[in-house]
């Protein structure tokens, strides 16, 4: 069956990548929906949705935007536009897959259309910006980065080699025929956080879960995994949660790597969702350094190198008792049931007894604090085992699933 591209192009600069585009993507039986977001130059070919059509959408006339043009106040009108006609044409099943091309202002304006529409929709950027840092283009969203090496500034053999390789991945994605769809009945899916040094215990956790005839999307917890957990609660998508991983906060505490955000571990309780936490891998952080390089503030702390550019400092007692406070601040959006778990023995395998991050004493002033200062609403729950153990992990599941079974009678 034919499929609809939306090319997401300014037809002032790129109408020759866009009309290329546009013939390799019909070459393969499929239909090409090109959308100027141009706004200065003139048009080189026809649009079949018109930057005018698009500045409409987004509340202006372009003869408006064309008396004072602004990159800045432009730029946000064709972005509102085009995300109100593709959010309508998505839903009526009108497009199947979206491709952009730009630079720098193209990337950014292409993405963050990119960014309001579902998980699972194909989403391509190709831009001359993707072989660098490209997490404030991408964000939460399932946003396929493609480097195209050169300038996108009209054709040559390289470029055309670059934009059919783009339209054939859009055109595959777009023809795959695996569907994402939400479990239906009591059996919500289930969202889980995961850290590197909780991995045995996910899995265990995912066992127990398909025992139990549930589904589990697990989020490797390192900043944009969190958030994407909690937009997909937003979504309706996620409808129960084990929080098993909390490094997210205890990086957004000392604004390292791993940061969650202001919002982390506080959706699920706004929502009342059913949900239960585990406190893991929030005793140590995650930093960027050069390879093997130890930062000289935590030369008298224990640590280890995750890998050669990733420094992993054990909390002491001062800064984890800041980590328990920010994470009880956090819960205090929580006003259903919920449990808490704590793995007495250690909440990641750097701190289980014999750990290269062990320190008991922190351990304790963390937990303590951790029970002075959550809502009573939140059971807390202390077992004499390590965060992976298999009867620790059995125990958070099967009380996730009593809440669940509960919120449901």
């Amino acid at each position: 069956m034919s499929k609809t591209i939306a090319l997401l192009v300014t037809l002032d600069t790129k109408d020759q990548e866009a009309d290329y585009l546009k013939e390799q993507i019909e070459m393969r039986g499929h239909k090409a929906l090109l959308m100027d977001i141009g706004v200065v130059g003139k048009p080189g070919i026809k649009a079949d949705i018109s930057r005018e059509e698009i500045a409409l959408a987004g509340g202006r006339t372009m003869e408006s935007l064309l008396e004072k043009p602004t990159r800045e106040e432009a730029g946000q009108v064709m972005v509102e536009g085009s995300r109100k006609i593709l959010k309508e044409k998505v839903s009526r099943g009108e497009v199947h897959a979206v491709l952009g091309l730009g630079g720098t202002q193209g990337t950014s304006s292409c993405c963050d259309i990119m960014q309001v529409l579902p998980y699972g929709l194909p989403k391509i950027m190709v831009s001359t910006v993707a072989s660098g840092d490209t997490s404030s283009f991408v964000g939460i969203k399932d946003i396929t980065m493609m480097f195209s090496v050169s300038d996108i500034l009209k054709l040559n053999p390289f470029t055309r080699k670059i934009l059919a390789n783009a339209a054939a991945a859009a055109c595959g994605m777009a023809e795959s025929e695996s569907i994402f769809e939400m479990q239906k009945g009591d059996k919500p899916l289930i969202g889980m956080s995961n850290l590197g040094v909780l991995t045995q215990g996910a899995m265990e956790a995912i066992k127990y879960f398909e025992a139990a005839g549930y589904e589990v999307i697990v989020f490797h917890a390192v900043g944009s995994g969190g958030r994407a957990m909690e937009q997909m609660m937003k979504e309706g998508i996620i409808g129960a949660v084990f929080d098993y991983a909390m490094g997210e906060i205890a990086d957004d505490v000392f604004h390292v790597l791993r940061a969650g955000g202001p919002e982390r571990l506080t959706v699920a309780g706004k929502l009342g969702l059913p949900q239960v936490l585990c406190p893991g891998g929030a005793e140590h952080l995650g930093i960027i350094v050069p390879p093997h390089e130890v930062p000289a503030t935590y030369l008298d702390h224990k640590y280890v190198f995750h890998s050669p550019v990733i420094f992993v400092p054990r909390l002491n007692m001062e800064e984890i008792q800041r980590v328990a406070d920010d994470i009880c601040q956090r819960l205090q959006h929580t006003k259903d049931k919920a449990y808490f778990m704590i793995p007495l023995k250690g909440v990641g395998r750097y701190s289980i007894p014999g750990g290269v991050l062990e320190d008991k004493e922190s351990d304790n002033a963390f937990f303590s604090r951790l029970k002075e200062g959550l809502p009573s609403n939140i059971e807390v729950i202390e077992r004499d085992l390590h965060a992976e153990e298999p009867a620790f992990v059995k125990e958070a599941v099967e009380r996730l699933i009593s809440l669940i079974e509960e919120k449901n009678t």
